[in-house]
């Protein structure tokens, strides 16, 4: 399963607490078309129109190249920080953005999950709550992925102003954070454990939020971040990371990725803002020297359809993971999965590696916890985090 063709030469990026950034490519990035099997010629006869030139692929070796945006992340793979996880999903995909997303979140593919996969990880981490922003989740929303009981997690819309209550009063924000974790959370587990796990949650999130209205103000940099949204999101972690709060877990994403029509154009915008973003990124923890112990991992909650539809894709099944940073092991894990006809589901690709799996190499591998509680099992683990 394992073919590692990266740099096997370099350090572990032991300074410091293991830190993982999860950036979620929501709504299904087509597989495909990221990581595309460029030399089979099936791969143009599905797509005869949403495929990547030829002439505009780049190469990775003499059967995959990637998406022409991502020349950041082709250089960050040269160079051994990029390990490329091939074939990820479940069995049974149900093809739903929410249902999908849900299992990826919760770890839970047969019933309705309660707790995110990172909310057991911030539990292990710091199981007294002594630190209100071990986990930090960057956006307008608190991710599912971090929700568990009695787990403190910082929700940072703008990290510019997160923490200046000049507008408004802690009682508005709280009941505008509250609205927020209502309206997402109650539908699907329901109403009494859910509130009081969010009166909670709201207290926690003003602590939080005055704990990190410190990191604009000590933050320097020479990197310019360009001018998208996850640019400005993975910035703001960048900001968090070199205060040295004590973060470990940061959640964000960007999208969205799914693309049933104008597949080219919006593919080719979304990856260029995320590969910029990224490559900004790691440049500006870099230039801190505070990378060594930072990787981020990329995911979708499914990829797209072999076949195109005129001008794009449809929802699909297995997909591609990317894992990035000084303590990843770069090159290619796991298999592509079988582009013969026969071997598709209902059109899609099958995929061959648990999601869990690859949960599992980040939580024991680098976080440094037992993997079996938070994924739910025991899972054969691809090695890409060097040791």
């Amino acid at each position: 399963m394992n073919r590692s063709i990266g740099n096997g030469s370099k350090g572990n990026g032991s300074k410091g607490d293991p830190v993982i950034v999860v950036l979620q490519l929501t709504g299904g990035n087509d597989y495909m078309n990221t990581v595309v099997p460029y030399n089979d010629p099936r791969y143009r006869d599905y797509r005869p129109t949403v495929n990547v030139a030829e002439d505009e692929i780049l190469t990775l070796d003499d059967e995959f190249g990637l998406h022409p945006t991502m020349g950041p992340i082709q250089e960050m793979y040269r160079a051994g920080d990029v390990a490329i996880i091939h074939g990820v999903g479940y069995e049974n995909s149900p093809r739903s953005h929410f249902r999908s997303m849900d299992i990826w979140h919760t770890c839970e593919p047969d019933t309705l999950g309660t707790e995110g996969w990172l909310g057991r990880v911030v539990r292990e981490l710091d199981p007294n709550k002594e630190n209100v922003v071990t986990a930090v989740s960057m956006g307008p929303a608190l991710f599912r992925a971090l929700v568990a009981p009695n787990v403190p997690v910082a929700t940072v819309e703008n990290i510019d102003s997160y923490g200046l209550l000049t507008d408004i009063t802690p009682e508005q924000k709280l009941n505008r954070v509250l609205g927020r974790y209502k309206r997402m959370y109650s539908p699907a587990i329901g109403s009494g454990p859910v509130m009081d796990y969010l009166g909670q949650t709201g207290l926690d999130a003003l602590k939080g939020a005055e704990i990190l209205n410190v990191a604009p103000g000590s933050y320097s940099s020479t990197v310019e971040y360009s001018d998208s949204s996850i640019a400005r999101k993975l910035k703001g972690i960048a900001q968090v990371h070199l205060a040295g709060l004590g973060s470990r877990v940061f959640y964000c994403d960007h999208g969205s990725f799914d693309t049933h029509a104008d597949q080219l154009g919006t593919h080719h915008k979304l990856w260029s803002q995320v590969s910029t973003a990224i490559r900004d990124f790691f440049d500006d923890l870099e230039e801190h020297n505070a990378a060594d112990n930072v990787v981020m991992f990329l995911f979708s909650e499914f990829g797209r359809r072999v076949y195109d539809n005129g001008s794009g894709t449809d929802h699909g099944a297995g997909g591609v993971c990317l894992a990035i940073g000084k303590g990843v092991k770069g090159g290619m894990y796991g298999q592509f999965p079988s582009m013969k006809a026969s071997d598709l589901d209902q059109g899609d690709l099958v995929p061959d590696l648990d999601f869990r799996s690859v949960y599992t190499t980040l939580v024991e591998d680098w976080i440094g916890l037992d993997p079996v509680p938070i994924v739910g099992g025991t899972f054969e683990k691809p090695e890409f985090i060097l040791k």
